[in-house]
């Protein structure tokens, strides 16, 4: 069994020369593959003020007719039963004054929430509107000032359901795509590597962005199955590895990331099974995330993965569907699937001896193009998603990965 120390299980003691070397090796070739083959340079999150944590403190010390607020790290379902005590204009009123703390309340009405970050954005664009004309901003800090408040008014346009939003450092943000509240069917996006406010959304290359992979497998979805209702959410709520660095190769911010991935998918309206789609870094947060996750996941699907942080599938300890797909052509074939010492993410998950269910990419062409219309791998994500078995593909090395399903 692999030993992850971010999960609380002890280290195998490097005892040999052989492996210290074996450790090194695997870690430097990691190093040179994302240095040469497409994973982004290493860049650090913009500094500054934490408002989320200044919001937090407001609400501690605020009420409402008289009463305290509860905590917001109390459990969903007594978050529920809070605002269901509130009249409407009491909750508009808590949206109004904390935007930053109810549009992230798992348990929360999600229309109140939608609202309630559609007024942090307008709060937050308002501050890089003010930070573009300080005379001491240098010019790449003015452009980072107006990049952030164009997508902020891009994240406020129309009737976009924004279901989280923190601008700190460099911004995590969720999306909903369809009604979430009465969805027989949810789908969750899990991005990987610089994943961040700037670029939760592209205009170029759309569909390797954490909105565009949404949109496309929520259209996916309806095609394949117009009469089921379907939500996706794009999930970027997590802090993901910026660049090449320590953080891309071990596992301590999916463990982080996978504390935020179950409570949302445990603060979900309703009863919909939940089926989660994970692509590259962000395969390391669902595998973290799937060993203690609600029943309601059926199934964890993992594209252009690096490692699930396990060798075996029956490590992830879920009655789940396990996935996994990779383009031939993705360069994250060549990284070492191993885990020494902290480093690593475990075995290959399209590897025989890993146990996942393979499915077929065709039409997929390197790392990021799993979810582009048109594609075999979009149209197995779909027929997962409404649970349509007939819809997936297996690669040709598991032509039975569908077999058993009902």
């Amino acid at each position: 069994m692999t030993s992850f120390p971010e999960l609380g299980s002890p280290s195998a003691p490097w005892t040999t020369t052989a492996a210290v070397w074996r450790a090194l090796l695997a870690l430097a070739v990691v190093f040179i593959m994302l240095a040469t083959t497409g994973w982004t340079a290493v860049r650090s999150h913009r500094a500054g003020e934490d408002v989320r944590t200044a919001a937090l403190s407001a609400w501690l010390h605020g009420s409402i007719a008289g009463h305290p607020l509860p905590r917001p790290d109390a459990a969903p379902d007594a978050l529920a039963r809070f605002f269901g005590s509130l009249t409407g204009a009491q909750r508009d009123r808590l949206a109004d004054r904390y935007p930053l703390v109810v549009g992230n309340l798992d348990g929360a009405p999600l229309t109140l929430r939608y609202r309630a970050n559609r007024e942090a954005l307008d709060q937050a664009r308002k501050v890089e509107k003010h930070r573009m004309r300080e005379n001491d901003l240098t010019p790449a800090g003015r452009r980072d000032a107006e990049r952030r408040m164009h997508r902020f008014e891009s994240l406020m346009d129309g009737g976009r359901q924004i279901l989280a939003f923190d601008p700190t450092g460099a911004g995590r943000v969720a999306e909903v795509t369809g009604d979430l509240d009465r969805a027989e069917r949810v789908s969750v996006v899990v991005p990987g590597v610089d994943t961040n406010v700037l670029t939760f959304e592209k205009t170029q290359r759309a569909y390797t962005a954490p909105v565009g992979m949404a949109r496309s497998l929520y259209a996916a979805e309806r095609k394949a199955s117009p009469g089921t209702r379907t939500a996706v959410i794009a999930w970027a709520d997590y802090t993901s590895p910026a660049g090449v660095g320590m953080d891309a190769a071990t596992g301590k911010l999916a463990t982080e990331g996978a504390l935020r991935l179950r409570a949302l998918v445990r603060a979900l309206p309703g009863s919909a099974p939940v089926s989660l789609f994970c692509h590259s870094y962000g395969s390391v947060v669902c595998g973290v995330a799937v060993r203690d996750m609600s029943p309601r996941v059926t199934d964890v699907a993992v594209a252009g993965s690096p490692g699930m942080r396990a060798d075996h599938v029956s490590e992830l300890r879920t009655s789940a569907r396990i996935w996994a797909m990779r383009d031939p052509d993705d360069w994250i074939q060549g990284v070492p699937h191993l885990e020494v010492g902290g480093l690593g993410h475990g075995a290959d998950p399209v590897s025989a001896g890993f146990g996942a269910r393979l499915l077929s990419s065709r039409g997929a062409e390197g790392h990021a193009g799993y979810f582009e219309p048109g594609t075999t791998s979009l149209a197995n994500f779909a027929g997962i998603g409404v649970g349509l078995p007939s819809a997936v593909s297996c690669a040709k090395a598991s032509s039975g990965c569908a077999d058993d399903l009902a």
